[in-house]
């Protein structure tokens, strides 16, 4: 059960998250809901579809869908009080990391899957909608940006799995590894830490 709430919860703050960057971008009704189920679930799918499972879980579940419609329009409908679009997003984009990272790391354990598999599913969970969306909308992905965004959620898995050897609840170990992605990923834009840039001048033709 609890599980199945982290997930709804995620496919909710990314819904919201492709609504609000497709409303920048001044798309139609039909091009902001599919922005909308791209970004709420890529991810999952690519995982999905990596682990065997068929049909993809939100092919099996309505509650998805039904979800991500309703996520769609509240956004669409209370977007003049998301004053800032831009604050917005970055928000409902960091919570939506935090919680597909515990969905993808719990989906891979469920598999039976080694704890390094497990991190990579969930650090695409997370990621890969927003990948897709980015591209959709004719972005440069967040993840191949200077930003410390993958880095979180792989930072998150680490903790799940380190904290698992003394805690016995997945409950709160789930809990802590999402905080532990939102805190990196807010730090890191707050005291604005990033990757190193391989790009050297002496590299320009």
């Amino acid at each position: 059960m609890f599980f199945q709430i982290v997930d709804i919860l995620g496919t909710i703050a990314f819904s919201i998250s492709g609504v609000l960057v497709a409303l920048d971008k001044r798309m139609d009704a039909f091009g902001v809901l599919i922005i909308a189920f791209v970004t709420a679930i890529g991810g999952g799918t690519l995982r999905d579809v990596l682990i065997g499972l068929e049909p993809v879980s939100w092919m099996r579940n309505m509650t998805y869908v039904y979800v991500i419609i309703g996520a769609a329009v509240f956004a669409v409908i209370f977007r003049k009080k998301l004053t800032y679009l831009r604050t917005s997003l970055f928000l409902f984009d960091t919570i939506g990391i935090a919680l597909y990272t515990v969905v993808g790391i719990e989906t891979g354990l469920i598999a039976g899957l080694h704890p390094v598999i497990c991190i990579a599913l969930g650090t695409m969970t997370a990621c890969f909608g927003g990948v897709i969306r980015d591209i959709l909308c004719n972005e440069i992905p967040v993840i191949f940006r200077k930003e410390i965004y993958a880095t979180a959620c792989i930072l998150g898995g680490f903790t799940f799995f380190l904290l698992r050897i003394f805690l016995g609840d997945k409950n709160y170990l789930f809990i802590i590894a999402g905080l532990i992605v939102i805190v990196v990923r807010l730090l890191a834009v707050k005291f604005k830490i990033s990757l190193p840039s391989l790009y050297k001048k002496e590299d320009t033709i």
